[in-house]
């Protein structure tokens, strides 16, 4: 699905533990699932990662697109990351959880890299609706590992999305007249 394809295309800001920056996400149209939006470069798909909404903006009105809401809705990344950390001792952040598990599907499908997390079955079914309804202290030990392996293939698949994070110039960053301090 392209954005000038009819899509409605947003801005989100991911906060984690070791890297943070906005995307830009592209709601499915009918049928279609929801991605993170990703470019073609050199041969292979680049998610762009801005600094600010401000840029993210900037860059899709370049491209003749337009946001449909006017700030970045925020995954508190860092939240799940803490969790994966130490899964035994922290009660499950569902809500973050949840928003990680959907993020890191639209990540994957918009870099077509869905092969870098886990293949889903039953298990991991089971453990989504647990989560959609906050029951996390009754998943399975089957469920848990698989929300677990998952949330943590999608970190890894995170960390690794090229960042432009601090960059003053490049393809993703504002243009010189329009920066500030």
């Amino acid at each position: 699905m392209g954005v000038a394809e009819g899509g409605k295309l947003y801005a989100y800001r991911v906060r984690g533990a070791g890297r943070g920056g906005v995307v830009l996400w592209a709601g499915g149209r009918g049928d279609e699932p929801d991605r993170v939006l990703a470019v073609a470069e050199g041969g292979r798909r680049r998610v762009p990662v801005f600094v600010t909404g401000r840029q993210a903006r900037a860059f899709a009105a370049r491209r003749g697109w337009s946001l449909a809401a006017s700030g970045p809705d925020t995954l508190e990344l860092v939240r799940v990351e803490r969790w994966l950390a130490d899964p035994v001792r922290r009660r499950v952040p569902a809500g973050a959880a949840l928003e990680a598990w959907n993020f890191f599907e639209d990540l994957a499908r918009g870099l077509g890299a869905t092969r870098r997390l886990p293949r889903q079955g039953a298990a991991h079914d089971s453990a989504y609706e647990r989560l959609c309804a906050d029951e996390c202290a009754d998943w399975t030990p089957d469920e848990r590992r698989a929300a677990l392996d998952l949330l943590t293939a999608g970190v890894e698949l995170w960390a690794s999305v090229p960042s432009t994070r601090g960059r003053r110039s490049g393809p993703y960053a504002e243009p010189a007249d329009r920066r500030r301090g």
